[in-house]
């Protein structure tokens, strides 16, 4: 990486304060250049900066991160600019004009942190989580993962992974010598630990995972038609999100409308009514499609007779319409009328209760589906060893379960995987 880059690292102005970050071989260089002088380390600096004409471009704040102790492993300069547009692009115009300057693609920044050992492919995975975070829940289980915890976790199974490794390859090499294992003991021994550390991974792949933090939990309505269902979302979204019609099977596609209660994010889903037969062609696909957005849910909200409402293990029994009688569906159902908004906030605090049992509890990391399918890969090649009798086989599939560990971390990858992650920052990050 011999260029050096810049971009504007704060929000687009105006604002009171623009920050500009140069990182690379010439970032020292052309802090010089602008203001005249490079202040010491890590030490605030009013200085002015200058274009290359000697023209005065703004009065800043200036600091100095010298190469590899900077948040990405080379020089690092920032620039605390007045935050006008005029001012910004004066700054990034004379930092063009320097040679071996480039304006910085997106995600660079972090990319070359990664690259450079200052984190893990994990801790990037996890500030582009808190970069989009926009509920409480989300923000706390991106921290917790940038955190590197998870990277400290997966650094001890692989510490453990590799002592498994080479008790096999002593086993392979020295097997005749008298200072090493007996081959029944090392073998019996191998494929306990083998297998008790592929029980660990399949649990901890098993866990919450951080696409319902991210994308929202999916709450379907579901019932037949003129249940209510229309309605009720309406409510909870407090807004006009669907059609609500007297005449029934209004809804005939499913309806989305994400939101957010308790600091987590849904995504309320109304669907078609459900009744055995229909007519209407049209119909009948919304009814397919409401069949298949249930199977696809994590909470349920039946609007139908008690009873007849799907398997589901997260469902919730609306007595809607409460205020013209309901449906006495019985004590465990929730009486909910949107007229008069009783019920509504028993029902909020019913979906929340659920989703926080669907999601990372507070203080847990959470685990994307790539992390998730290395675990698994990890645990299935372990799971192999411990079974198999063969040593060259065994050691081979420890082999291929720390080359799932590596993957994990970033130790080892592809550029496509990088370019997929790193292309989701913005620039300046």
């Amino acid at each position: 990486m011999a260029d050096t880059i810049f971009a504007l690292s704060s929000g687009q102005p105006p604002a009171a304060i623009a920050i500009v970050r140069i990182s690379g071989p010439q970032a020292l260089t052309a802090l010089a250049q602008l203001s005249g002088r490079v202040p010491e380390p890590r030490t605030a600096a009013l200085q002015m900066l200058r274009g290359g004409d000697g023209a005065v471009l703004d009065q800043a704040v200036v600091l100095s991160f010298p190469g590899p102790n900077s948040a990405t492993g080379e020089d690092l300069v920032e620039l605390h600019l007045h935050g006008g547009r005029a001012v910004v692009r004066a700054v990034e115009g004379a930092l063009d004009q320097i040679a071996g300057l480039r304006a910085a693609e997106a995600g660079e920044f972090t990319r070359r942190a990664f690259a450079n050992g200052r984190i893990d492919l994990g801790q990037a995975e996890a500030l582009s989580d808190l970069l989009s975070a926009e509920t409480e829940w989300q923000r706390r289980a991106a921290i917790d993962m940038a955190g590197s915890g998870f990277g400290r976790q997966v650094e001890q199974w692989r510490q453990h992974l590799l002592q498994l490794s080479a008790m096999v390859e002593a086993e392979l090499d020295f097997s005749d010598e008298d200072d090493v294992a007996s081959e029944g003991q090392a073998d019996d021994q191998v494929s306990a630990d083998a297998l008790a550390l592929a029980n660990q991974l399949s649990a901890e792949a098993a866990k919450p995972t951080v696409e319902r933090l991210r994308d929202g939990i999916r709450v379907v309505l579901a019932g037949p038609p003129n249940a209510g269902k229309s309605s009720l979302i309406n409510a909870l979204a407090q807004r006009d999100a669907a059609i609500v019609s007297d005449m029934a099977g209004t809804t005939r596609d499913v309806v989305e409308v994400p939101i957010a209660l308790g600091g987590l994010a849904f995504v309320l889903s109304d669907t078609a009514g459900l009744r055995d037969s229909t007519d209407d062609a049209i119909e009948k696909v919304g009814i397919q499609r409401a069949h298949a957005a249930m199977d696809r849910a994590d909470i349920i909200l039946w609007l139908g007779e008690r009873g007849h409402g799907p398997d589901h293990a997260a469902l919730i029994e609306i007595d809607s319409k409460a205020d013209l009688g309901g449906l006495a569906k019985g004590d465990d159902a929730l009486p909910v009328s949107v007229v008069t908004g009783d019920g509504l906030r028993a029902l909020q605090d019913r979906i929340v209760a659920l989703g926080k049992t669907l999601v990372p509890r507070p203080g847990d990391y959470a685990l994307n589906a790539r992390q998730r399918d290395e675990l698994r890969e990890a645990a299935n090649q372990l799971e192999d060893a411990a079974k198999a009798r063969d040593l060259l086989l065994r050691a081979e599939h420890l082999r291929l379960a720390r080359l799932a560990f590596d993957r994990l971390t970033g130790r080892t990858h592809t550029e496509n995987l990088l370019d997929h992650i790193f292309s989701g920052f913005c620039i300046g990050k």
